[in-house]
């Protein structure tokens, strides 16, 4: 069986080429880092979760007529995605103050916001990701006009979509973070959401207690990461029938 070609490893997951033209199969990885990977540490069945929470939203968004890169899972830590050109910025929907925004403008966190609030970071470890304005996007070229005007108007869906979804299950959504990429079709281009919807890009409380149940658990050291990320699972339905256990990448052809 041979082994596949490596294209790029982060802090969370490793790509690898696919087995079909214009696919790369996504890994999930148990590594976690905080505070622009100054903490590390590795959780073990993180990824196995990730997998199976990002597999549950990006289909889920796939039926409300949301376009994304996910084309199916493939196993408990893989999932088989379509290729595309990411846009170099990370799109964050904020509901509640948490955060930077609360280090920023003073405000408590938990202050639930007059609408929901986008904003977008560059995307570069080096620099800390830092914010941008829209006249920066223009005036740098990572986005058009009209990619502007799609990505906010998907991005608003998406936490629509995402903010009913925990609401069902008695969580808030506080905020989120996603990525943007272009899928060319022939002379044609389409935004979709790409990278990875899950508890590690998200800010996840429970409604009647306040509890934390996304990666602010390890960031302050609130207890176990994997119970957190494991009840969201169970609420949503997804859990494994297994606990989630370690493991190498699977090779496939």
């Amino acid at each position: 069986m041979a082994r596949r070609k490596k294209i790029y490893e982060g802090k969370a997951k490793t790509l690898y080429e696919g087995p079909e033209p214009g696919t790369i199969v996504q890994y999930f990885k148990d590594d976690a880092t905080a505070f622009n990977a100054e903490k590390k540490d590795v959780i073990e069945g993180k990824g196995v979760l990730n997998n199976l929470l990002s597999e549950y939203f990006m289909e889920g968004l796939g039926q409300i007529g949301v376009p994304t890169h996910f084309l199916k899972r493939l196993n408990m830590r893989e999932q088989l995605v379509r290729t595309c050109e990411i846009v170099p910025l990370e799109v964050i929907v904020r509901n509640f103050a948490a955060g930077s925004l609360c280090t920023r403008l003073g405000i408590d966190e938990g202050t639930q916001l007059p609408r929901p609030i986008v904003e977008f970071c560059y995307k570069d470890d080096a620099l800390g990701d830092p914010l941008v304005s829209e006249e920066h996007i223009a005036a740098f070229g990572w986005a058009s006009q009209q990619d502007m005007d799609d990505i906010l108007s998907m991005t608003l869906r998406v936490n629509d979509f995402m903010s009913g979804v925990m609401l069902g299950v008695g969580i808030r959504l506080v905020d989120f973070k996603i990525e943007f990429g272009r899928v060319f079709e022939g002379d044609f281009q389409r935004l979709v959401v790409a990278d990875e919807i899950s508890p590690d890009s998200c800010r996840l409380w429970d409604i009647e207690t306040g509890r934390k149940l996304d990666k602010d658990v390890f960031r302050r050291d609130l207890g176990s990461l994997t119970d957190a990320y494991s009840e969201v699972a169970r609420r949503l339905g997804v859990m494994p029938n297994t606990p989630p256990q370690g493991g190498k990448p699977t090779l496939v052809n």
